[in-house]
């Protein structure tokens, strides 16, 4: 009988293949230099470090779901093309690390230094939580990071990488400062954010808001029944008055958490993927407004 290999395992292992024989093309002078970033809100962010300077592409399209994503055959030539290809880290695209093991491409992570906090349940608990951009002021850091590295790419224009990046930090700050404030605007009672994946935990603590969510990190498994069970528990022993999904799963089995206790479907968090142009969240700045007006919407009731 003859063995057979999964797509996964043959498209890295064409991927590795392909970056080890192949190096990014000399570019001509005046030529910008290309920044790959494994998902779209680090490409936004990465943009606006970048400014005019670099091309920075995301190697997910928006609404992606990037925790299992399996790399595809155009994806391998963006990376042999890049000259410098980020990642988030923290074991966020376990896809990745074969890729970046076997490849002589420049690789950096931008997470690099944030304040880890780990997972405490499931299969995953003591792992980091990955999704450290839902805190601003990490990805405050991730921005110094980003800095560091395109300074290098491309001396020449660091002084205007450290002028977007302190122009941009400043926006973080702001979003930030406004989320907790609308946040805070919560009573004691409803500051509980009741999410499928557990992806706001760094959203959380900045707001001091208790959270519980389906399962820790976004998988091809479904929700289990004890998972669900452990849900419907909290909301109602804390009268949550209304729980989120995140844009890039169902929200099937949030629905039984409704349907169990009576509670509201406050609406449609993003964390892994933004919109497109015309969606509700195009820019980093955009998702974390977005997802604090609706998490206070949500539990409030109010507009």
């Amino acid at each position: 009988m003859k063995r057979k290999f999964p797509l996964a395992a043959i498209l890295l292992s064409i991927l590795a293949l392909v970056l080890a024989a192949c190096s990014a093309a000399p570019k001509a002078e005046g030529q910008k230099k290309t920044v790959l970033t494994t998902f779209t809100v680090l490409a936004d962010i990465a943009q606006n470090v970048a400014g005019d300077h670099l091309n920075v592409e995301s190697l997910t399209k928006p609404g992606a779901e990037i925790h299992e994503y399996e790399p595809t055959p155009s994806d391998i030539k963006k990376a042999a093309k890049a000259d410098l290809i980020l990642d988030n880290g923290l074991n966020l695209e376990s896809w990745f690390e074969k890729f970046v093991k076997d490849s002589d491409a420049k690789h950096a992570t931008v997470s690099n230094g944030v304040k880890v906090i780990n997972i405490t349940e499931d299969a995953y608990a003591g792992k980091p939580n990955p999704h450290a951009w839902m805190s601003p002021s990490n990805v405050q850091k991730y921005v110094d990071n980003m800095v560091t590295e395109f300074s290098a790419l491309d001396p020449a224009h660091a002084d205007d990488f450290k002028k977007n990046a302190e122009s941009y930090k400043q926006k973080l700050q702001q979003v930030k400062d406004d989320m907790v404030k609308e946040l805070g605007t919560l009573p004691e009672s409803q500051r509980a954010l009741v999410t499928c994946e557990g992806a706001f935990s760094y959203l959380a603590q900045d707001a001091g808001m208790k959270e519980k969510y389906i399962w820790a990190v976004n998988s091809e498994q479904q929700a289990t029944p004890s998972q669900i069970s452990s849900v419907i528990s909290f909301v109602k022993e804390s009268q949550v008055p209304a729980v989120f999904c995140e844009s890039t799963v169902t929200d099937a089995p949030m629905q039984q958490v409704v349907d169990a206790t009576g509670a509201r479907f406050g609406g449609v968090l993003y964390v892994d993927s933004l919109s497109d142009a015309n969606g509700p969240v195009p820019t980093y700045l955009d998702m974390i407004r977005h997802d604090a007006h609706t998490i206070v919407k949500g539990l409030t009731g109010k507009s």
